[in-house]
């Protein structure tokens, strides 16, 4: 008798070491999930801020997060399925998503009865947050039907004028690694990575 109590207490040690991997399996899967929605958003963002560099005016909204960008909970889905696990993903905010994942595979058969079925979920929060600031430029870009400034004019608070990268102003990035980017449209070969202009991490 004493021998069987034994072997029970064992399984019963084995059915929590097996519940406590499954969740780890969905805890892993959560954070992996949330960090690529929030990579791909990055991605974007960064892909846009160079689609739109020689327009100053559009920068904020890029930096916010509330310029238009495509749809990134399916990168979350295809990592969840990578760590054989489901997701839920939605966006918290422009630079923000939450994700519920949810196991596969079960814990297995053991001594305690259900856990054949159970199936562990968790959840995962990442944010994106800009590492870089500037000095928003007052004037629109020629030709803007807001501006008054017609084409060719001289610049003046630090937007594009004219058809010329010649005549843009850009602002400098001034960004938190110590690094500050002063940009030439006349080259505008070496430029930040997405890394460099912002951060991606899991919430605490």
């Amino acid at each position: 008798m004493v021998v069987a109590g034994l072997l029970f207490l064992a399984l019963a040690y084995l059915a929590v070491g097996q519940a406590s991997v499954n969740r780890s399996d969905a805890q892993t899967a959560a954070d992996a999930a949330a960090l690529a929605a929030a990579q791909d958003r990055r991605d974007q963002l960064a892909g846009k801020w160079v689609e739109d560099i020689l327009d100053p005016t559009k920068w904020g909204g890029i930096f916010d997060g509330t310029t238009d960008v495509g749809p990134s909970c399916g990168r979350a889905e295809d990592l969840a399925a990578r760590n054989d696990a489901t997701a839920s993903c939605a966006s918290d905010g422009p630079l923000a998503f939450t994700v519920e994942a949810r196991t596969e595979k079960s814990v297995g058969r053991s001594v305690v009865p259900g856990t054949e079925g159970f199936h562990s979920t968790a959840s995962a929060r990442a944010v994106i947050e800009a590492l870089c600031s500037f000095d928003e430029p007052d004037d629109p870009p020629s030709g803007d039907p807001s501006g008054d400034d017609p084409p060719g004019d001289e610049p003046g608070g630090g937007g594009p004028k004219g058809d010329d990268p010649g005549d843009v102003i850009l602002p400098e990035l001034v960004c938190r690694d110590g690094r500050d980017w002063i940009l030439d449209p006349n080259d505008l070969t070496r430029l930040p990575k997405p890394e460099d202009l912002f951060d991606v991490h899991l919430a605490d």
